[in-house]
């Protein structure tokens, strides 16, 4: 090769970027010394070819790809709806999806809706992620410090304390002011844990279509009294429920030696939509206070706090296992791995048996933090306990943390206010549920790995959230949000580029889910376009001829556009057109096939317009085979085909 007569080109295949060199085409640039080819702008050769009357699906899909591939979404959107309504039988699947995502992002959303019903119809997969294997389970496995949640207050919070979130059922139960004060100065002095506060009553709400919890109502039935009542939990059939009182039952009221209201735990049964039957738990004391019941998965336990005797702080939690019914067995201390000299309280067992609960004896942020603990079958037995950074925890009071896991939860808080318990307000919480997807990239039809792919994550709006290059493993791994739809796009030189349309599940995971490339008909893994090779670098079709004849098909016609379009952009451009055939025939009349091909294939150009003196071409026969097919060899059509082709080799 001569390294003065070299000339400028510009690779386009699916996958790889184009750079747009204004200047390419000045004949000049032929002159300048090079040690390889550069790059054709291959996009603006097919718009001159289109512009020239050349069409087919196939011409403004590659148009569509380069911008598509380049993330200029609006540029793309014509060539993919043009596509689809100008050639209805030849669009993919992936061209509706391409041009619906297009639109989407210039706000056209009915016709994005549209697009995507026929990508759909057609067959166009939207892959449920969960269908791959699960490779870990929950996040809920992972430290709870480890965890990220969002938090908002609910609406129901009325100025004075709200807290003690229960479930029950679809709904929320929880402990608020009620509509008639009373005399607080008066009444509530003596009373264990709320001076000169309103009294708290049971309410229960169910949360909207937005989970949005935005109407109470009190519990209906013997529940309130005229003191405070508050942290519920009912067994799962929801016709029982134990729950925390002031000492008053029946009209009468109990103190201590001290004569201070202590706090009880009792238990009521369901009659119809009302809350009768109220009975005392057969542990609680006058001189001691019990309350925050909580039930363990099995529902076999009841763990509560209090400062019985035996308490190794101010409050312990405490269990008592359920024998039967109104049978408990002596409290038994949850041991001093969770309790402190100080405070620990308002305990909840999850249904992944995690107990949460209230402490300002460990390690926190300040004044109450809410810890979590997994408990094991072993009478006490538990994990390592840990805590929870903002937003679940505070400088000020954190505390009732109650949570479906993977799903939603609740928590009360002082944080927002100035006045201690005054300011108790109850929080909705939801764990930011990610996928961590991840697998290698690999050949389709080997399995080979394919070190050095992209790999990119874009959202439902286009966004590209993050493109990574694989190493020698080829795996990448990418974290997404639950319940979304996400395409994952992987390609490398030489592959045709894959586009994966993905949804999340609801739960967090961790996903393996692989990606293969397809290796292209017409290249090997191995074997880039060869830089002289201008069919190759315009990804031209392949150009047939009807069987024993020479003559130009139309659809010939629109590959032959491309090389006619770059001869007369760049003047100083010269081409050799090899013609090639398959093995199947006699030697020599193939090679004498291949020649008349290789000159009707001259000639059409030279009819264009196009000088001879740019213009040599040679039959080459079944001399020049790129696989095994030769004589006798069984191979498919498929095979068979990528002897039969037409190349333009650019001259010195």
């Amino acid at each position: 090769m001569k390294k003065n007569t070299v000339i400028i080109l510009c690779l386009l295949s699916f996958g790889i970027n184009i750079n747009t060199l204004a200047q390419v085409g000045k004949l000049e640039k032929a002159n300048f010394k090079y040690d390889k080819y550069d790059y054709i702008d291959a996009r603006e050769i097919y718009l001159k070819v289109v512009e020239n009357g050349y069409k087919s699906a196939e011409i403004y899909r590659k148009i569509g790809d380069t911008y598509y591939f380049n993330s200029e979404y609006s540029g793309a959107a014509k060539w993919y709806y043009d596509l689809t309504k100008e050639f209805p039988n030849d669009a993919q699947p992936t061209d509706h999806f391409r041009a619906a995502k297009c639109l989407k992002t210039m706000g056209q959303f009915e016709e994005y809706e549209r697009l995507m019903e026929i990508y759909k119809s057609k067959g166009g997969e939207v892959i449920a992620v969960g269908s791959y294997k699960n490779v870990a389970d929950t996040l809920f496995k992972k430290r709870a410090q480890d965890k990220l949640f969002e938090i908002e207050k609910i609406a129901v919070n009325t100025d004075y304390s709200d807290f003690g979130p229960a479930f029950y059922g679809n709904s929320v139960v929880f402990a608020s002011s009620s509509n008639s004060i009373g005399s607080i100065e008066n009444e509530s002095a003596d009373l264990s844990g709320w001076d000169n506060q309103p009294f708290l009553d049971l309410y229960i709400a169910t949360p909207n279509e937005a989970l949005n919890l935005t109407k109470a109502e009190a519990l209906k039935g013997d529940i309130n009294s005229p003191y405070h009542e508050s942290t519920a939990v009912f067994t799962k059939d929801g016709n029982t429920m134990y729950f925390t009182r002031n000492n008053y039952l029946n009209g009468k009221k109990g103190r201590d030696k001290e004569h201070v209201v202590r706090l009880k735990i009792y238990k009521a049964t369901k009659n119809g939509n009302r809350w009768e039957n109220i009975k005392e738990l057969p542990f609680n004391n006058d001189s001691y206070s019990v309350g925050h019941p909580a039930l363990s998965t099995k529902e076999d336990k009841l763990y509560f706090a209090s400062d019985m005797p035996g308490t190794l702080g101010m409050s312990d939690i405490w269990y008592v296992k359920i024998l039967g019914n109104d049978i408990y067995t002596e409290p038994v201390n949850m041991g001093e791995v969770i309790n402190t000299p100080a405070r620990e309280t308002f305990p909840f067992i999850s249904a992944e048996n995690n107990l949460y609960f209230s402490s300002d004896g460990h390690t926190g942020m300040g004044g109450l933090d809410i810890f979590a603990v997994t408990l094991s079958e072993k009478e006490k037995g538990h994990g390592e306990i840990s805590t929870f950074g903002v937003p679940i925890n505070s400088p000020k009071d954190d505390f009732s943390f109650i949570i479906k896991e993977g799903r939603i939860g609740y928590l009360a808080s002082n944080r927002d206010g100035d006045e201690g318990s005054r300011s108790d307000d109850i929080y909705q919480i939801w764990e930011h549920c990610e996928i961590t997807i991840q697998g290698p990239v690999t050949e389709e039809e080997t399995g080979n790995l394919i070190p050095g792919a992209e790999v990119t994550l874009i959202d439902s709006n286009n966004n590209e959230i993050k493109t990574m290059t694989v190493g020698e493993d080829a795996v990448f791994t990418f974290t997404l949000n639950c319940s979304e739809q996400y395409l994952i796009r992987a390609k490398k030189e030489s592959y045709d580029p894959k586009e994966q349309v993905i949804e999340t599940p609801k739960n967090p995971k961790t996903i393996e889910m692989p990606i293969t490339l397809n290796i292209p008909m017409s290249l090997k893994p191995s074997d880039d376009c060869p830089p002289e090779d201008l069919g190759c670098r315009l990804t031209l079709q392949p150009i047939y001829f009807d069987f024993d004849k020479s003559d130009i098909r139309p659809d010939a016609e629109i590959e032959l556009a491309k090389i006619l379009t770059a001869l007369k952009e760049y003047p100083a451009l010269k081409i050799h057109i090899e013609s090639h055939t398959d093995s199947r025939g006699k030697d020599l009349y193939n090679l004498k096939l291949s020649e008349k091909r290789a000159q009707s294939t001259l000639n059409w150009l030279f009819d264009k317009g196009v000088s001879r003196k740019r213009l040599t071409a040679k039959g080459y026969g079944e001399s020049q085979l790129i696989n095994k097919c030769s004589n006798g060899a069984e191979c498919t059509e498929e095979a068979h085909q990528l002897n039969r082709r037409s190349m333009f080799i650019i001259q010195d």
